[in-house]
C-alpha cells in the first residue's frame, strides 16, 4: 500500500503544482516548474518537503510567475523549498554544490516548457558524467563523515532511515553513482531495498503524525502490524536487514569506485593484478579473491583461510569469492582440526579488519558455514538503550577492543572466543549468560580446544557480567565481595582472562559503560581478587581508611569539601552521625540537581564520613552547606521537590534482599527508574525504621538505577530476617509512592 500511497501524494502534489502555475499565468515556452529530489522521484511521504525549482531560460523573464506561483503551494505543502533559477545559474549551482548536484539528477517536469526541462535534464546528466572521476572523492568523504556522525542503521538501537549507513540517503547516493556510467551494481537489489525502506518511512511517519525519519522504541509493535510481520522483534529484524543489505551494496559500489580510479591513473595497467596470496588465493584492487585455477570443493579451510587474510590485511573479502566459497567448500570436520581453530582465531582476532570482513561473511550466508549458532543473535537488538549496537554488531566490537588487551594473558585464544561467545545465549527466555553456556562449551569443543580451555570459556561465558555487577553494586570493603571473585573464578589465569572480557565488553557497549568510575571500580576489585589468589590470603580486609575530622564538625556542624576528578567531582561529607543522615545528604545533592554516580558512607568515632562521586564537575560547598542547612532546619521539604515523574510512579521497582553478599550487614539491592531522589527516597525510609546505612553503593547505567544499601540496626549488627523482608516493604512502598 505504501508504494501506491506514494504514487497518490505524488500526483495530488502535481496537480496542485500545475494548478498553480496555470493560475500564476506561467508561459509554456522558456520557463518550466520542476520537481528535484525526492519529490522529482515521486517519492513523498506523509510528511515530506515539497522541492521545486522554477526555472527559465537565460534570454526569459519569468515575470510575475515567479512571486506568484508559490503563494497557493505554501498552504498546500507540509513544507515549500523553493526557488527560481536561470538555465546557467542550475548548471552552475550544479558544479559549486555536490548535494545540489545530486538532487538535480532527479528533475520531473511539472508544469511549462517541456524541451527547456529535457534540455535541463539532459545536461545535467552529461555533466555529472563528465565531472564524475573529480567528484566521486567529494562525495565519499561526504558520506564516510555521514555515516560516522550518524551510525549505521543495522545495528543502532534508535534507527534514522534517512541519514545512517545503509539508509535512503545511501541509496540515492548509489544511483548517482551508477549514474556515470563507471560502473554497475545490482539494481534489482538496490530497487527492491530502496522501495522497502520507503515503504517503512511511510509508515513511521503515519504513526508519527510529523516529518520523522527516527523509528523509536514504541513503533516496533504498530510498525509489526503495519507491515503485515508477527511482532515488534520481526519488524526490527526486517528493518535491520534491508539497511544491512543497502550499506553492502553502498560497500560494493565503493569498492568499484575504487578499482575504476586507481586503474584511470597515468601508467596503471588496464586490468587489476593479482598479488598471490597462497592456497589459491590472491589480492586484487583492495579485495581477496580466488587465484585462477583455485579450487575450493578440494580444501574445507579456504573459507576461513581467505576470511583471515582478509582481515588481517585490512582489504575486502571479495563478495562473490565469499558466496562460492560457502557453496563448495567441503563442510570442517567435528571437531575441526588445529589449523582451522589456528585461522579462526587469526580472524577474530584481526581487530578493526573483522568488522567488514565478518559483514561480508553475514551477506552471503558463509557465517552459517562457520558458526550457525551465530543466527541466534542475528540483528538482535539489546534490551538497554546503553548498548550502541546489536547484539552481534557489539559482539565484533568487543572482538576488536579485546585485540588490544591480549597482551594482559597468557590465553589470547581463549579470550578471543570467549568474547565472540559472551552474548551467544541472548534472544532466550533463560537469562543470557546461563543460557550462553551450554552454547558456548558445544562451539568451544567443536573448534577442537582441549577440555580444560573449553570449560574456561564456557565458565568466562557464564561469568561475564561478575566483575562488573559485583564491582558496582557491592561493598568493596567487605570480606565477602572480594570472596564472591575468588570463590567462582578460582584462579588467577581465569580471573585474568575475565578481567580483559569484562573491559572489552563495556568498551563494545558505550562510553558510559566504562567511564573512569567504573574502571576503578572493576579494576579495583579485580586486583584485589588476583592478589588474593596469588597469596591463598582473603584480600576483603582492606581497613577503612580513617578521615581527619575538622575542628567545626567537632563543634556539631557539617564539612563539604570538593575536588575535581577527571569526569566530575568527588565530594567528601563529613558530619556528627545519627540516623536519618545520609537521607539528608542524598536529599541535599538531589534538590541541587547534582547526579551521583557513587556513594560510599561509613561511622569513624562518632562522625559519620561519606564520599559522593558526581557527574557534574562544578560543586559549590557553600551551596551544599546551605541547602543542608535548610533541610535539616525544615525549611525545605526534600520529599515535595522530590516527587517523582508519571513515568517512574508507573515502574515497578526491584528489590531485594542479598543474604549471602555479607557476613556482617544485611544487603538490600534497589532497582528502579532512575531519578533524582531515589537515595533519598530509600535512606529516609530505612530512617524512619531506625535502621543504619552501614554504607551505599549508587550506580547508573542508561535509564535504571542499581543501589545497594548495606545496613546494620541501629545497635549494630545485621537485621534479622523478618526485619530484612520489613525493610524491604517498606522501600518498595516509598518508591511506589
Amino acid at each position: 500500500m505504501s508504494a501506491e500511497g506514494r504514487a497518490e501524494r505524488t500526483a495530488a502534489a502535481d496537480a496542485q503544482c500545475i494548478e498553480a502555475y496555470a493560475a500564476a499565468g506561467g508561459p509554456e515556452v522558456g520557463v518550466a516548474l520542476v520537481a528535484v529530489g525526492g519529490y522529482g522521484r515521486g517519492e513523498l511521504a506523509p510528511f515530506s518537503d515539497w522541492d521545486l525549482v522554477l526555472v527559465h531560460d537565460d534570454a526569459v523573464s519569468p515575470g510575475s510567475v515567479a512571486e506568484q506561483v508559490w503563494y497557493p503551494l505554501w498552504d498546500a505543502a507540509p513544507k515549500l523549498d523553493h526557488s527560481v533559477r536561470s538555465f546557467s545559474e542550475m548548471l552552475e549551482a550544479s558544479t559549486g554544490d555536490l548535494r545540489v548536484a545530486l538532487g538535480l539528477l532527479d528533475i520531473r517536469h511539472l508544469a511549462g516548457d517541456r524541451g527547456l526541462v529535457l534540455r535541463l535534464r539532459t545536461t545535467m546528466l552529461a555533466h555529472w558524467r563528465k565531472q564524475a572521476r573529480a567528484l566521486l572523492p567529494e562525495l565519499r568523504t561526504m558520506s564516510i563523515e555521514r555515516h560516522r556522525r550518524a551510525g549505521e542503521l543495522a545495528h543502532a538501537s534508535v534507527p534514522d532511515l534517512k541519514e545512517m549507513y545503509g539508509g535512503l540517503r545511501d541509496a540515492v547516493v548509489i544511483k548517482a553513482i551508477v549514474a556515470t556510467w563507471l560502473i554497475d551494481v545490482p539494481a534489482v537489489d538496490l530497487e527492491s531495498s530502496r522501495r522497502a525502506m520507503l515503504d517503512v518511512r511511510d509508515h513511521v511517519q503515519e504513526m508519527a503524525g510529523r516529518s520523522t525519519d527516527r523509528v523509536v522504541p514504541e513503533m516496533w509493535d504498530q510498525l509489526a502490524e503495519r507491515l503485515e510481520l508477527a511482532d515488534g522483534r520481526i519488524a526490527q529484524a526486517h528493518v535491520r536487514t534491508i539497511g544491512r543489505r543497502l550499506t553492502h551494496l553502498s560497500r560494493l559500489a565503493w569498492r568499484r569506485v575504487d578499482g575504476v580510479l586507481e586503474r584511470s591513473r597515468p601508467g596503471a595497467p588496464r586490468r587489476p593484478r593479482l598479488a598471490p596470496l597462497g592456497h589459491g588465493l590472491a589480492l586484487a584492487s583492495g579485495e581477496v579473491v580466488l587465484a585462477p585455477g583455485a579450487r575450493p570443493s578440494r580444501d574445507p579451510l579456504m573459507l576461513l583461510r581467505a576470511s583471515a587474510l582478509a582481515a588481517e590485511h585490512g582489504v575486502a573479502l571479495a563478495p562473490p569469492t565469499a558466496a562460492r566459497l560457502a557453496r563448495e567448500t567441503p563442510a570442517l570436520p567435528d571437531p575441526w582440526p588445529e589449523e582451522a581453530r589456528r585461522l579462526f582465531v587469526r580472524l577474530v582476532g584481526a581487530g578493526r579488519g573483522l568488522l567488514a570482513v565478518w559483514e561480508t561473511l553475514e551477506e552471503t550466508g558463509a557465517v552459517s558455514r562457520i558458526l550457525p549458532e551465530w543466527e541466534r543473535i542475528r540483528l538482535l537488538p539489546h534490551a538497554s538503550i546503553i548498548h550502541r549496537f546489536t547484539v552481534d554488531r557489539h559482539t565484533i566490537e568487543t572482538c576488536i577492543e579485546a585485540v588490544a588487551l591480549l597482551p594482559r594473558v597468557a590465553r589470547p585464544d581463549v579470550l578471543l572466543v570467549a568474547a565472540l561467545l559472551h552474548d551467544i545465549g541472548k534472544g532466550s527466555l533463560t537469562e543470557h549468560c546461563v543460557a550462553g553456556e551450554p552454547i558456548a562449551r558445544r562451539v568451544a569443543t567443536r573448534m577442537g580446544f582441549p577440555d580444560d580451555e573449553v570449560a574456561l570459556i564456557s565458565l568466562l561465558v557464564r561469568q561475564h557480567l561478575l566483575l562488573s555487577t559485583t564491582a558496582t553494586t557491592r561493598d568493596p570493603d567487605d570480606p565477602a565481595t572480594v570472596d564472591l571473585v575468588v570463590d567462582t573464578m578460582g584462579e588467577a589465569e581465569a580471573l585474568a582472562l575475565l578481567t580483559a572480557l569484562t573491559e572489552a565488553d563495556a568498551r563494545a557497549t558505550s562510553a558510559q559503560a566504562w567511564t573512569s568510575w567504573r574502571a576503578r571500580l572493576v579494576l579495583d576489585i579485580a586486583r584485589r581478587a588476583a592478589r588474593a589468589l596469588d597469596t591463598g590470603i582473603a584480600a576483603g580486609e582492606r581497613p577503612q581508611a580513617t578521615v581527619e575530622i575538622p575542628e567545626s564538625v567537632r563543634s556539631g556542624s557539617i564539612s563539604f569539601r570538593a575536588e575535581p576528578l577527571a569526569d566530575g567531582a568527588r565530594v567528601w561529607a563529613i558530619a556528627p552521625d545519627r540516623l536519618g543522615l545520609l537521607a539528608d545528604l542524598a536529599a541535599t545533592f538531589a534538590v541541587a540537581r547534582l547526579p551521583v554516580r557513587a556513594c560510599r558512607a561509613w561511622s569513624q568515632g562518632g562522625f559519620g564520613v561519606s564520599v559522593w562521586d558526581l557527574d557534574d564537575s562544578y560543586v559549590d560547598a557553600a551551596v551544599l552547606r546551605t541547602r543542608f542547612s535548610a533541610i535539616t532546619e525544615g525549611r525545605l521539604d526534600p520529599a515535595a521537590r522530590l516527587a517523582p515523574s508519571a513515568a517512574a510512579r508507573g515502574s515497578e521497582p526491584s528489590i531485594e534482599v542479598r543474604p549471602e553478599a555479607s557476613s556482617k550487614a544485611t544487603v538490600l539491592e534497589v532497582r528502579t527508574i532512575d531519578r533524582p531522589g531515589v537515595v533519598y527516597t530509600v535512606a529516609a525510609a530505612l530512617a524512619r525504621m531506625e535502621i543504619a546505612v552501614r554504607s551505599a553503593h549508587i550506580s547508573t547505567l542508561g535509564p535504571q538505577a542499581v543501589d545497594v544499601f548495606y545496613l546494620q540496626e541501629a545497635s549494630a549488627g545485621a537485621l534479622a530476617e523478618r526485619r530484612a523482608a520489613e525493610a524491604a516493604h517498606a522501600v518498595r512502598a516509598a518508591l511506589e509512592c
